[in-house]
């Protein structure tokens, strides 16, 4: 497979006469035709191929007889496609193929808790195995490599729920060994080219990063970079012959830029920079090991080649298909690639690519139905925030009526450490096809837009994040695009939370919310964050402050008596993340004050709706909700979309 950045433990939404329902559109006869919600929020027919490291078997992930997703393999050049891996209820979302071809790896946890356990498959016999069956127990897939295909690395918080220990597993007898212990203050490590542990991240108690690493496996750590708590400092890949360690930095500078260390000097040189963009994840050469080419996320994906011998093949790619490509896998000699591309007006698609023909070969696309409908174009935009900083974001307009004076969804990620991007994005596609614009901003404290504009974001969760939303909606106003009176803000998680401080905080901005997972509490909220987080609070504490009666001032639970619109709010019953106590309360609140909301928890669902009958479910009411207080399009719900089960 292609080597990728590595993966750390530690971290992956007004008047009271406005509130009577609007008569539908005028405009709606426009609108291309209704794209159902089975075909947006359904399973794809497939996704995620991986090529087998030998090159002869595609596994992919695809619905089973009972409509969950699970592991399907083929023989590349037949159509033998058959089921390997499954759960009876709830999708697997991950592939990894073990390095002998015979057998795949994926994580699994039980109806959303985040106690991933490893699974591994043998697909002659098709027998499944717990490798790491721990009641309570977190575990994940830290390396596997080609020259040893029947070891793995796997971390786990066995011995501490706080802390995740490294241990190698015996693919063959299943017996796992210690082979790194956490020494308290470890979020991440990083496995060199001859699967040794030799560097990790630490989280210091001031919320400061040090790299750290080690000659051998017995050799005492050293620290091989510090960087502040307002820094941005990441491990990456180890160089082909381990001398030297990739990093990701902004230590004197604003956007991280690759660093290239050498291990035995300590002295760093630039591998590559943007001014304004921090660089994302690398890629390696599973066979030479090299670090090949950089990822930088602008306003769309963009890649930059660091090895002058792969510039023929990134050229060759760009032209194979439209849209911004990534690279999902790649045999163990490096020969043969599977490429995804994304547009933002269809599914994506998936090619093999062979470097040594330099041609592509079609494998599939994820939802094919979406072929037959008409989609709409998401464009990057930027405006002003109130304070002169450059926010950047996306608009999606519905197509087939005029851009000009309509209800739209102010629809916010999560994270918030985290950013929205350009490309197929089903809820954009599904809000736009009902008759709405939808905005999604990258707010200050969105990452990849340099250190400067990660850290305007401190403690500024109902200050100047919120405002940044609010400015967001003026832009959209402005520009002519958004009715003012009918705009509502919704999201996940981060956007769960936005969505409450913007009814409450700024209570006539929106005719409406839609809280999907969002916290109201910000003191009840880091009580209950996942002991496995541990090593990340002193960030927590730094991002979003430490006094009580600060975070009581940036809460939503407590000006819920500012409420003066309707809200939907959606949990799920086992998040580890946001607990079930967040949405309880607020709405708790909003019934004392009388005022509208309605409530649905799914049992089987954690931090967000990982079931598609679930995501069905809810849509379904949000589609509803919007027709009610925005006037668009709305599909009738379906016996199966009912969520009367799941009203508390």
């Amino acid at each position: 497979m292609i080597r990728r950045s590595i993966r750390t433990v530690f971290v992956s939404t007004m008047a009271c006469a406005l509130l009577v329902p609007l008569a539908t559109l005028p405009a709606h006869a426009n609108l291309p035709p209704l794209i159902p919600r089975a075909v947006l929020f359904g399973n794809p027919v497939k996704a995620t191929p991986e090529i087998s490291p030998n090159g002869r078997l595609l596994a992919y992930l695809a619905p089973d007889r009972n409509n969950v997703l699970g592991i399907w393999v083929r023989t590349i050049g037949r159509s033998d496609d058959h089921l390997v891996a499954s759960d009876p209820k709830r999708p697997i979302r991950n592939i990894t193929w073990q390095e002998d071809s015979k057998h795949i790896l994926f994580e699994q946890d039980k109806a959303g808790d985040e106690n991933f356990h490893v699974f591994q498959t043998d697909l002659a016999s098709l027998r499944k195995r717990d490798l790491t069956p721990y009641a309570g127990v977190r575990a994940g897939i830290d390396d596997v490599d080609p020259a040893y295909p029947n070891v793995m690395l796997v971390d786990m918080n066995q011995r501490d729920k706080r802390l995740f220990d490294v241990y190698r597993l015996d693919l063959r007898s299943g017996a796992l060994t210690m082979n790194t212990q956490n020494p308290g203050n470890v979020s991440g490590w990083v496995p060199d080219n001859s699967m040794h542990i030799r560097a990790a991240v630490q989280s210091d108690n001031d919320g400061s990063t040090e790299i750290l690493v080690r000659d051998t496996v017995t050799s005492p750590w050293r620290t091989l970079v510090k960087a502040s708590a307002d820094d941005n400092l990441a491990p990456e890949a180890f160089s082909a012959d381990n001398s030297a360690l990739y990093v990701s930095s902004s230590i004197g500078v604003n956007a991280a830029q690759l660093l290239r260390y050498d291990l035995r000097t300590g002295q760093p040189t630039v591998v590559y920079a943007d001014p304004t963009f921090d660089v994302g994840g690398v890629v390696t050469d599973p066979h030479t090991r090299h670090v090949f080419a950089v990822n930088v996320e602008r306003d769309r994906s963009e890649w930059h080649v660091v090895d002058p011998s792969y510039a023929t093949d990134f050229a060759t790619i760009g032209r194979i298909h439209a849209g911004d490509f990534a690279f999902t896998s790649s045999t163990t000699d490096g020969q043969r690639w599977v490429i995804s591309y994304v547009v933002d007006n269809g599914p994506v698609s998936y090619y093999a690519y062979d470097r040594g023909t330099k041609r592509g070969k079609f494998l599939f696309v994820s939802r094919p139905a979406l072929l037959k409908y008409t989609l709409a174009h998401m464009q990057p935009i930027t405006y002003k925030a109130s304070d002169g900083l450059t926010i950047h974001g996306y608009l999606t307009l519905p197509v087939g009526v005029p851009p000009k004076n309509l209800p739209m969804v102010l629809f916010v990620h999560g994270g918030p450490w985290a950013r929205d991007d350009w490309g197929y994005n089903s809820y954009a596609q599904w809000l736009a096809n009902r008759g709405y614009a939808v905005l999604q901003v990258n707010y200050r404290a969105s990452t990849g837009y340099g250190k400067q504009f990660l850290n305007a974001g401190d403690r500024q969760w109902a200050g100047a994040m919120h405002q940044d939303l609010l400015d967001a909606k003026s832009w959209a106003v402005a520009q002519g695009y958004a009715d003012p009176n009918r705009v509502v803000i919704m999201g996940g998680s981060y956007g769960g939370y936005a969505t409450l401080a913007g009814v409450t905080f700024s209570p006539d901005a929106f005719v409406a919310g839609v809280d999907i997972v969002g916290p109201s509490n910000l003191n009840t909220l880091l009580a209950s964050i996942p002991p496995y987080w541990f090593t990340g609070l002193a960030q927590f504490h730094k991002r979003m402050g430490e006094d009580p009666t600060f975070l009581a001032s940036q809460s939503p639970l407590f000006k819920a008596d500012q409420i003066k619109v309707p809200l939907l709010i959606g949990q799920g019953a086992n998040d580890p993340r946001v607990n079930k106590r967040e949405s309880d309360q607020i709405v708790a609140a909003m019934r004392k004050n009388n005022k509208p909301v309605e409530y649905v928890v799914f049992p089987d669902e954690g931090h967000g709706f990982a079931r598609p009958q679930n995501n069905r479910r809810f849509n379904a009411a949000v589609e509803a909700f919007l027709g009610k207080y925005l006037g668009g399009r709305v599909e009738p719900a379906s016996a199966d979309e009912s969520i009367e089960a799941f009203l508390h």
